[in-house]
């Protein structure tokens, strides 16, 4: 049978063309004054999903 895709976990995660998986950073939403412009900076950019997290997100969206 066909395995159904995770939506949670579809909405969160962007597949790159060449099917690497990006994620967003935590800690983003409010209370920002309180952090510093750095890690503010950092939040803004997606990052790489690797290792047996990208196992476990691969599964639950149904790609290989």
């Amino acid at each position: 049978h066909k395995v159904k895709t995770k939506k949670s976990v579809f909405r969160r995660i962007k597949v790159t063309g060449t099917g690497k998986l990006l994620r967003r950073r935590g800690f983003g939403r409010h209370l920002k004054s309180k952090k510093s412009k750095g890690q503010q900076h950092s939040n803004k950019r997606r990052v790489l999903i690797t290792g047996s997290l990208e196992k476990r997100v691969r599964k639950a969206l149904g790609l290989r």
